[in-house]
């Protein structure tokens, strides 16, 4: 287990939206000349995507509610992690880290109150899986000039900048308190040395990795040529340290300082700030420390102010290194979040960041609006022929439908194209067009839940609720819905999700006629197999681009269009105002 303070692309997911230490990561990030930002993902939050800067660039990093829910994309890249979530979820969080990022060498807990029994059964499997894992109660660890992990090394512009630690150096910083270890990193800083990697231990009386680990490896590395120390009383780790710096063969120059002799003064023992930092017996005294160090040769500072002075010893004259934090104060959000299309500063717009001439001229009309609904360019040929064709197939059902009639009533109403267009649109719903959402929803959740077809229509029948994408007022076993057939011999390759609908409706029509498989929930089982299938989406990605609506949003489109065409000509024969006869209204008293 050590600190990984080479790492080419560093890359780590956040556990928990801790703004200040975000930022302070992509700040960091943006000083060392990085052109990406560090973070790949956010876990543990609501929200799809969380809005950092990255320099004066506002950003957005994906958001996932749990790590099943991160691409494997992400997985596969990522080596550290920061756990900035509550106490009763860090270990949860850690365990599923270890086992689920296979390239995972560090990380650190930020919480405090994680129990003692979850803190030593994470020592235990890190150690087994040989990850440093920091904390808890760890401000974090930082590699000069590679990355920063946690808030140490301040978390606003001018701290970092204050702090040198954007270049690489050859002294190892080691603390159980996360607030003196900025102090250390700074002093060391004026004092024109350099930082190779810094390390909070985390103040719980029981560390996941204890002092004495780090110390091991800064004495074993090339390139670091002394180590600062900073312990606290209580505990024995300094005996550790003490036994391992007297049988090493490097002895490199340290320098250490147990803070807490005040607690000698007192008749029985106190606790100072951190749970750790209480003297249970005289070996845990400060004196005992000390002495205990010093022996082993050690240089052991006897007060905070030669403490510093030692310190400044090791410096080299290097002046602060030129970091323009200025030029990161007063960003601003912007108010809305697009990435569909935008306008440069030449005025030339663009779509999915391609200038709108050549995207346009390169692809069909429905390559483009697939694309503009997708947010993306890279899209399956598979997809991209379904999409098409639903296009074609669902642009009219005739005048007889409920959107079509409202979309002519308005017309003849007199009024503009805009507002017959909304009336149509407006019929749109779970009974007319709208429910290709809830079936693809019903499909998807009943097949990774692995429910039986007989158990999902009785479980609809006892609600006495219609089963979406089941069952049409024209079209029944006797006579087949047209459209459905065409897709099924088309694109129906054998999906799961196509075989359970069609499953479920050869039970409904057994029943009756009419509940056959309908165009909507025909439509919504080909996709999700094409989605997981060709597009490679698994279901939790799945459920998130269902609640898009993209589903329904095929079927707006297109039918916007038989909307606009039934509006145009209602428009042409301008028969006048439209009303029921009479006849074909009953009243109460009839």
């Amino acid at each position: 287990m050590k600190v990984p303070k080479d790492l080419p692309n560093p890359a780590w997911l956040a556990f928990g939206n801790h703004a200040g230490i975000i930022q302070s990561t992509l700040d960091f990030d943006y000083f060392v000349g990085r052109q990406q930002p560090s973070i790949k993902a956010v876990v543990g939050v609501q929200q799809k995507v969380c809005r950092y800067f990255f320099g004066q660039r506002e950003v957005l990093i994906p958001g996932y509610v749990s790590l099943a829910n991160v691409p494997q994309t992400i997985k596969d890249e990522v080596q550290l992690i920061g756990i900035m979530q509550s106490g009763r979820r860090v270990y949860q969080s850690a365990v599923q880290a270890m086992e689920q990022l296979h390239e995972l060498t560090a990380g650190f807990i930020f919480a405090e109150g994680v129990t003692e029994q979850d803190a030593l059964k994470l020592r235990q499997q890190a150690r087994e899986r040989d990850v440093l894992l920091i904390g808890p109660a760890s401000v974090g660890m930082i590699a000069g000039g590679n990355f920063k992990l946690g808030a140490i090394a301040g978390t606003t512009p001018s701290q970092i900048a204050q702090t040198a630690t954007t270049e690489s150096g050859n002294i190892a910083v080691i603390s159980t308190s996360g607030g003196i270890v900025n102090e250390i990193i700074t002093t060391i800083a004026y004092a024109g040395g350099r930082v190779g990697y810094a390390v909070a231990i985390g103040g719980e009386r029981y560390p996941v990795t204890t002092p004495v680990t780090i110390f091991e490896q800064a004495l074993q590395d090339d390139t670091i040529q002394s180590i600062v120390y900073f312990g606290e009383l209580g505990g024995s780790d300094e005996y550790e340290i003490a036994e391992l710096y007297k049988q090493s063969a490097n002895k490199k120059p340290a320098v250490a300082y147990i803070a807490g002799i005040i607690s000698e003064k007192f008749d029985t023992p106190q606790q100072f700030g951190h749970a750790k930092a209480m003297a249970h017996n005289q070996s845990e005294t400060t004196s005992a420390k000390k002495e205990a160090l010093a022996a082993a040769g050690i240089q052991v500072a006897q007060t905070f102010g030669d403490f510093e002075t030692a310190i400044k010893a090791l410096g080299d004259d290097r002046p602060l290194p030129e970091v323009k934090e200025n030029e990161l104060m007063n960003r601003q959000s912007a108010l809305f979040v697009d990435r569909i299309s935008k306008e440069g500063s030449d005025g030339v717009v663009k779509i999915l960041d391609q200038d709108l001439l050549s995207y346009t001229q390169e692809r069909s009309l429905s390559r483009i609006i697939l694309e503009m609904f997708m947010g993306k360019k890279d899209v399956s040929p598979e997809l991209a022929e379904f999409f098409d064709v639903v296009l074609r197939l669902l642009v009219d059902h005739g005048p007889q439908v409920s959107g079509a009639v409202n979309t002519m009533i308005t017309a003849r109403a007199g009024k503009d194209l805009s507002s017959a267009l909304a009336a149509g649109i407006l019929t749109i719903g779970p009974r007319f067009g709208g429910a290709i959402n809830q079936a693809a929803t019903n499909w998807l959740t009943a097949v990774n839940d692995q429910t039986d077809p007989n158990d999902f229509v009785e479980a609809f029948a006892a609600r006495k609720e219609y089963i979406a994408g089941i069952g049409h007022r024209k079209y029944s076993t006797d006579n087949p819905d047209p459209r459905v057939a065409f897709l099924m011999e088309k694109f129906d390759k054998g999906g799961r999700y196509t075989g359970f609908a069609k499953q479920v409706a050869t039970i409904t029509t057994s029943k009756k006629g009419q509940l056959i498989l309908n165009v909507d929930g025909a439509v919504a089982a080909l996709l999700l197999d094409i989605l997981e299938t060709n597009e490679g989406l698994n279901p939790a990605e799945i459920r998130d681009f269902i609640a898009t609506e993209f589903f329904n949003a095929m079927f707006i489109i297109a039918r916007s269009i038989g909307f606009t065409a039934h509006y145009l000509e209602q428009k042409r024969l301008d028969e006048g105002l439209f009303r029921l006869p009479d006849d074909l209204i009953i009243s109460a008293e009839d």
